[in-house]
């Protein structure tokens, strides 16, 4: 019987009202959490890849916190590039960026097959970090590069990925996280942590062209603006997945260059974390 219950942030050393699920605890499973680094914005004026640079130091520090009885595991950041030009992927690849995540499937499968990334990019690696209907499924399929899909969340849409997958003749699995819904809102998709053992097990065993890396869990959006948690918890409790947009980026009409005197190493903005094994 899965206990529908978890973990909290001072069970587990920190403050706040959720973490860990205790059934994928139990299971040894990584853990996918969603929080924000809220304490400010990213100058429009910052450069690609002084921001990089920024976010990777804060990063570092956060791991540098983690207690030693947790895995050393070097969190992976995901730049989401979601509504910017194939122009700032590349930058941002220059700077030595990798992993890049879309929200949307018709935008990720342009970017991705836009002929320069492909030619600049060869080792660029793409994460689907948006809904997924299983109509757009065959389509997202088709993405050149695709590396990981984090929003797995039914039975139905698992059985979908696998088949498709399948039948594109790729010779590695295509990694994926099961989406959990912490928060209970109507509003954000994802399991109901009752749920949570059934659909992992399910991919664990008729699957066979997925690997199940984690879980993504999303909380309160209004609990975590109106408390106000350590913007470094995640990743000092675990987390190997950092994703990260508008700090990169800037906003939609970012353009100008950046100046050596404007690349802080503490610059705070949005970004979510998440943990996998």
């Amino acid at each position: 019987m899965v206990r529908n219950d978890w973990f909290t942030r001072r069970e587990l050393g920190g403050t706040g009202r959720w973490c860990v699920p205790r059934a994928a605890k139990g299971l040894g499973l990584g853990v996918v959490s969603r929080g924000m680094w809220r304490a400010g914005s990213m100058s429009a004026e910052l450069g690609v890849g002084c921001a990089l640079r920024a976010v990777n130091e804060r990063v570092q520090q956060a791991v540098a916190r983690r207690p030693r009885d947790l895995p050393a595991i070097q969190p992976r950041l995901v730049a989401v590039s979601k509504t910017k030009p194939a122009d700032m992927v590349i930058e941002a690849y220059g700077h030595g960026q990798r992993t890049f995540g879309e929200n949307y499937v018709q935008e990720l499968l342009e970017k991705a097959s836009n002929p320069k990334i492909l030619s600049l990019c060869p080792e660029i690696k793409w994460h689907f970090i948006g809904h997924l209907q299983k109509q757009n499924v065959n389509k997202l399929m088709a993405v050149p590069n695709l590396f990981m899909l984090e929003t797995v969340d039914s039975v139905k849409l698992a059985d979908k990925v696998n088949s498709s997958w399948q039948k594109k003749g790729s010779p590695e699995r295509l990694k994926v996280m099961v989406q959990i819904n912490t928060s209970g809102e109507e509003s954000k998709h994802g399991l109901p942590p009752s749920e949570t053992i059934a659909i992992v097990e399910h991919i664990n065993a008729k699957c066979p062209s997925l690997e199940f890396v984690g879980l993504m869990t999303i909380g309160s959006f209004g609990h975590d603006l109106s408390q106000g948690p350590n913007p470094d918890f995640q990743i000092e409790v675990g987390s190997t997945n950092v994703r990260i947009g508008s700090i990169i980026f800037g906003e939609r009409d970012y353009s100008k260059k950046p100046t050596p005197d404007k690349c802080a190493a503490d610059v705070k903005a949005p970004l979510e974390v998440a943990q996998e094994h």
